[in-house]
């Protein structure tokens, strides 16, 4: 089943507080948790409060996955950090993707939050985010399925300007959720 998966910190407050070892620790356990549960990762966005990602989970362990990630990650931050307590909300939220096709919707809305948001005036400025490694600015991370986003655009060597003019199309359009499912 295709996901839009996130979660944000206890009173929106930041998850990412000591920039940027706290991203880069939590690129590291998203590495290790699409390894370990098996999932496909599509996109993916770290911003200040909260975190997207894009995934397909196989053997039906969202819950799971995510549970590792964020405690995996709290426990860490809290350590490194000298802090104690929550850091996350709640569980997390989830959105069903309706059709596989509506994940290129998805891919589109998740590396364009910074832009909207006015962090950044173009999606490749925001190094959080898979955005630059689906376009082949940065190294594709292993854990990211950028060429399943590239194929879903015709593959090829087109593929990546498709990708990129797709995104670009977005800027300044203000986003819709109409092809996804609370859940």
């Amino acid at each position: 089943m295709l996901y839009h998966v996130g979660s944000r910190g206890v009173e929106k407050r930041s998850i990412f507080e000591r920039a940027p070892r706290d991203r880069e620790v939590f690129v590291d356990l998203l590495d290790e948790v699409v390894r370990r549960f098996h999932w496909r990762l599509y996109a993916y966005c770290l911003m200040g409060n909260h975190f997207h990602l894009v995934l397909d989970t196989p053997e039906a362990n969202l819950s799971a996955g995510m549970q590792y990630l964020k405690g995996e990650y709290a426990q860490w931050l809290n350590g490194a950090a000298g802090r104690e307590g929550v850091l996350f909300e709640r569980r997390f939220w989830s959105r069903v993707a309706l059709h596989e096709s509506y994940v290129l919707e998805l891919s589109r809305y998740v590396v364009l939050n910074p832009v909207r948001v006015g962090w950044v005036r173009s999606p490749e400025e925001w190094i959080w985010s898979s955005y630059a490694a689906t376009i082949g600015l940065e190294r594709c991370p292993r854990f990211l399925r950028a060429d399943d986003v590239l194929a879903w655009h015709g593959g090829g060597p087109e593929a990546r300007q498709s990708y990129a003019r797709f995104v670009r199309d977005a800027i300044g359009v203000p986003a819709s959720d109409e092809a996804f499912l609370d859940s």
